[in-house]
């Protein structure tokens, strides 16, 4: 994958040891790793301090970086506030640990059944969820800026949009912090109807300057959510990179590979040869380059 292979990350490896996801990565030459945050992963905020060296060492001696904690905190969770709150302090506090300088947190409201080409409808008004998501997002921000964790909103959920995740930023009292960016998955925003150059021109604030990050995977329809090797389905894979290089950004993009939840896509190291061989990522870094 040449020089764009440092920014590539992995989800979704379900049973697969260090040494797996290691070797795969290695395989083509990437550095980077978003680490799932989850009771069935092999990182989790119940691990021991010694239990967290030894992840972080394990790392490092294979020359890998940690990007982000991917966690599962919901910012809309129909809990009290104090308890999401306190989830994704813990989290922040692992990614510490791990030398990670972002967590991933969801929107997470509560949505009516609709098809996945759909805007969702919430269960609750929007404004109020948003105000209360907000609140929640700016209280955990002051523990995240005396860290120096950034904590990364994903388009995802209940907020599929970057019209929707910049109203819920909006909802912040005082103001987005310094400590709070977003990511942009490219599949949910397109798979509802916003094009990439909507989106990037909603949410370029928040990914430009080291404050968030981009993650790409693909699907054959919007309809059908089922994993396929980039560059073989319908997101605007290349599109959406052109318009990030355009604009600006030079920050990380990561391979989003859910074998958690689809077991019997290809495997991990298929997929990372499949960015390798379409070349995605130069359609970011290297402008000449010809197609």
């Amino acid at each position: 994958m040449g020089r764009t292979s440092a920014q590539v990350g992995v989800f979704g490896v379900p049973g697969e040891s260090w040494d797996a996801i290691i070797a795969a990565l290695h395989a083509v030459g990437a550095t980077w790793l978003e680490v799932r945050a989850a009771p069935d992963a092999l990182v989790h905020t119940g691990l021991t301090a010694a239990e967290r060296s030894a992840v972080r060492a394990r790392l490092a001696a294979s020359g890998i970086t940690t990007l982000a904690i991917a966690s599962g905190v919901r910012l809309g969770a129909p809990v009290p506030t104090d308890v999401v709150v306190a989830d994704l302090s813990a989290h922040l506090h692992l990614a510490v640990d791990l030398g990670a300088p972002f967590v991933r947190v969801f929107p997470g409201a509560a949505t009516q059944p609709g098809p996945t080409d759909h805007v969702p409808d919430l269960v609750r008004d929007r404004a109020g969820v948003n105000a209360e998501m907000g609140e929640r997002l700016g209280m955990a921000s002051l523990l995240a800026a005396d860290l120096g964790v950034g904590i990364l909103v994903e388009t995802h959920d209940s907020h599929l949009r970057g019209s929707d995740i910049v109203r819920l930023l909006d909802a912040i009292p005082g103001g987005v912090p310094a400590s709070v960016g977003v990511i942009w998955d490219l599949l949910h925003p397109w798979r509802v109807g916003e094009s990439p150059a909507d989106t990037w021109r909603m949410l370029g604030p928040w990914l430009r300057e080291g404050r968030g990050y981009v993650q790409i995977k693909d699907v054959t329809h919007p309809r059908d959510l089922t994993p396929v090797l980039p560059g073989t389905g319908q997101v605007p894979l290349r599109e959406a990179l052109r318009i990030l290089r355009r604009g600006g950004y030079s920050g990380p993009v990561s391979l989003e590979w859910e074998r958690t939840w689809y077991p019997d896509v290809p495997t991990l190291g298929e997929a990372l040869r499949a960015v390798a061989e379409a070349d995605l990522l130069n359609e970011l870094l290297d402008p000449e380059t010809p197609r």
